[in-house]
């Protein structure tokens, strides 16, 4: 009778460790789903604040350029007093040429248009339908990434291992080059095609009844 309670014992006792093992794997794992819905909805909310500034600046155009301006001011500054980084200035003067070449571009390509001879074309009169231009990057996502850049450039600046010595006027002198070249080439398919990359707005149209009253002779 002794062995057979010796016996059963160690069964009982390894039963109720993994009885215990269990409970706290369990409790483990809902704490860590209760860390990761807080994080998320931490992060959500950090998202939704940030969304909800970039909305506010929206409609202040001139404000927000005049901050990209100052930005971009401040980032040259510190390339002219410190010497160096001038690969991380030629990388950022590449990028905003590209930027501003699709700034400038149309949506649509006007040469699918042209070809066929079919479809709307860009209004090339004023006496013709109005048609705004719709860019290929909108001008809000333009600022957005001339002010991304610019602040990640200014970071770079930190840091020595972006700092390569090179001889910055062949670096000089080939962004002019692409410069000319890509408005040259950008200005012979707006005048190809007919279209102008500004637009201010539908024209507004006076009452005849209007007009003789405010061209009428006092």
């Amino acid at each position: 009778m002794m062995q057979d309670e010796d016996l059963s014992g160690p069964p009982k006792r390894n039963v109720f460790s993994q009885a215990i093992t269990r409970i706290s794997q369990v409790g483990v794992i809902i704490y860590a789903k209760k860390l990761s819905k807080s994080s998320i909805n931490t992060c959500t909310l950090y998202f939704q604040i940030y969304q909800n500034y970039l909305d506010l600046w929206t409609p202040h155009a001139i404000s927000r350029w005049i901050f990209a301006v100052f930005l971009l001011a401040l980032f040259l500054l510190r390339i002219v007093l410190t010497q160096g980084w001038y690969i991380v200035t030629y990388a950022l003067g590449i990028y905003h040429l590209n930027l501003f070449i699709a700034f400038l571009t149309p949506k649509i390509d006007p040469a699918m248009d042209f070809d066929d001879g079919e479809g709307p074309e860009l209004p090339t009169r004023s006496n013709e339908e109005f048609r705004p231009f719709i860019r290929r990057l909108p001008e809000f996502k333009f600022w957005y990434s001339v002010t991304k850049s610019t602040l990640f450039a200014l970071v770079c600046t930190l840091f020595d291992c972006f700092n390569i010595p090179v001889f910055w006027p062949i670096l000089v002198m080939y962004f002019i080059t692409l410069f000319c070249i890509t408005m040259k080439r950008q200005i012979k398919h707006m005048i190809k095609y007919r279209y102008l990359p500004f637009t201010h707005g539908k024209p507004k149209y006076q009452n005849h009844e209007q007009g003789s009253r405010l061209t009428a002779p006092k």
